[in-house]
């Protein structure tokens, strides 16, 4: 809520000499600074970060488990990924609106209804016993996973003082980039070894520590008090184009691929209703008197910069982390487990490399470290597009390890130097609209990911099938020393040569596919390094130094 909005006139609008005055007395100068919440804000820090954890590592959690949720509940896998849309679509909307939900309900109270709820539905996910169930039961927990992110941020903001605020980020960045990471493996572990429904009851024993440390060490801070007794009321028409356009957004992003894009009707409709939502709502929160989002924060041109660079991180961090996992399993044959697991030392490396980031940012400007993580993760990108296809599963660890550790490059800078000159009046709507764009991104970039893939491997098989022919030597050549080695297993017989012919069309299936995820890494390779010099529009500071959170 900006200054302006909390003398009662319309955000964005200068107010009257008397209502600043009067504003000012309700927030005194250096209010933020002096106040300090009474338990250790270290342990706030962690137990903050632990109940987003627990929600992001549900966006990831669920893919590996699909065929088995399909399978025991009867349904088709294609049925099956409306557990997924149903959760990703409350879940991109509430992110948006966290901000006034949290200034009406308060944030404390709004943030253990969340933790709550989301352990509840959880509960509910694990004893479903039909699709219906459990698509509402996602649609449910979405939308309360969808307060956690905003509000851990928005807490850890109030928190800590500026120059803490860094180090403070690198224990949310375990959240972020670990549990998108350790999302596929957990998944794969228990599916493999027990049963789906343990990747949903895994979060009760969460949920209910984290509720109860949540409810004896977190507090509003005075500032958050006061815009509780100024209300905004329910922005009706905002709340509506905002639900029409994300929600319309998130089933085009999660639906598209299997449907056929733009050849399918429903696609066509549900990217109209984006469209008309989102511009609908732009409109109507820049011209409303008491907006629901209060657009205001885009007058920082950090927090600007900040969103369009978190944004392009998480594009590239959830379309890595579905890419390396799906080459594995559906290419390359590994389990679920094993797929999992090439993710993890990377989570690792982002745990090692915080600590000397958050020393870094001390002494470098903040621009430099994310323009050197961008740039980074576009050569860790470039690596991952020499793929082979009888790659080993150590060379896959170090491709998806070097990818991860440039991550560690990226999210706790910019999430800082996003904050630092944000105005204490606009965090809320800050941290809700920093972390939809992160998670709107990542959705854009699974389903470009996925849909390059399927792009690519068609391109790739009209161009390896004009060699495939009697009338190229090599191609006789290859069915020739392929019917020997099936002679010298044993098998002969009239059909040797149509058998013959079969493994090398296998062969050629594979080698397209393999050059599909190969043109995929290097198509977010480029992307990359297009961000690289947009870095360098953020402030020439260092994220640790004062500045920010005034009034």
């Amino acid at each position: 809520m900006s200054t302006a909005a909390t003398a009662g006139q319309a955000p964005g609008r200068p107010a009257k000499p008397a209502q600043a005055s009067k504003s000012a007395e309700a927030k005194p100068a250096g209010v933020g600074q002096a106040w300090r919440p009474s338990a250790n804000p270290w342990l706030i820090a962690v137990v903050v970060t632990m109940a987003a954890f627990m929600e992001i590592l549900d966006t990831t959690i669920v893919n590996v488990a699909l065929p088995h949720i399909a399978g025991e509940l009867s349904s088709s896998n294609d049925e099956a990924t409306w557990a997924l849309t149903s959760y990703l679509v409350a879940n991109g909307i509430v992110l948006t609106i966290s901000g006034w939900l949290s200034d009406t309900i308060g944030r404390k109270r709004y943030f253990m209804i969340c933790i709550a709820m989301f352990t509840v539905c959880s509960f509910l996910c694990g004893i479903s016993q039909s699709l219906g169930q459990i698509i509402i039961f996602r649609l449910m927990q979405g939308f309360f996973g969808g307060g956690l992110q905003p509000n851990q941020q928005a807490i850890i903001l109030d928190t800590f003082e500026p120059a803490k605020r860094g180090a403070a980020f690198g224990v949310t960045a375990i959240a972020t980039i670990v549990a998108p990471v350790l999302g596929p493996t957990l998944g794969g572990i228990i599916t493999d070894q027990s049963t789906w429904r343990w990747i949903f009851f895994i979060n009760i024993p969460i949920g209910i520590i984290a509720v109860f440390l949540v409810s004896i060490l977190v507090e509003d801070p005075p500032w958050e008090k006061e815009k509780r007794k100024r209300k905004r009321g329910i922005d009706y028409i905002g709340l509506s184009l905002i639900t029409v356009g994300l929600g319309s957004l998130q089933i085009v992003m999660d639906r598209g691929e299997d449907d056929d894009w733009f050849g399918s009707g429903f696609i066509k409709i549900m990217a109209l209703l984006a469209f008309i939502g989102i511009a609908g709502a732009i409109a109507w929160l820049l011209t409303a008197k008491k907006p629901i989002i209060d657009l205001d924060v885009f007058k920082d041109k950090n927090f600007s910069m900040g969103c369009i660079l978190i944004g392009a991180m998480g594009g590239i961090l959830y379309a890595s982390a579905v890419v390396i996992p799906q080459l594995a399993q559906q290419v390359l044959g590994y389990t679920a487990t094993l797929s999992g697991l090439i993710l993890s030392p990377g989570g690792l490396v982002v745990i090692v490399l915080i600590p000397f980031v958050g020393m870094l940012m001390k002494v470098v400007q903040t621009r430099f470290i994310v323009a050197f993580g961008f740039f980074a993760m576009g050569c860790a990108l470039l690596f991952s597009s020499g793929l082979v296809p009888n790659i080993d599963f150590g060379t896959l660890v170090l491709m998806r390890s070097t990818q991860t550790g440039a991550l560690a490059f990226l999210f706790v800078p910019i999430s800082t130097i996003a904050y630092l000159t944000l105005p204490q009046n606009l965090r809320s709507d800050g941290a809700a609209l920093f972390s939809m764009f992160r998670n709107v991104a990542g959705s854009v970039g699974i389903s470009a990911s996925t849909a390059l893939v399927t792009q690519r491997s068609q391109a790739n098989q009209e161009t390896l099938s004009k060699w495939m022919t009697p009338f190229h030597q090599p191609y006789n050549t290859l069915v020739a020393q392929t019917e020997a080695g099936l002679r010298t297993i044993g098998q002969n017989g009239a059909n040797l040569h149509d058998v013959a012919v079969g493994h090398v069309y296998q062969t050629y299936i594979k080698q397209s596919q393999i050059l599909a995820y190969s043109n995929v890494f290097f198509y977010f390779s480029i992307l990359a390094f297009c961000v690289v010099p947009f870095c360098f529009l953020i402030s020439a500071k260092k994220a640790t130094g004062g500045g920010g959170g005034g009034h």
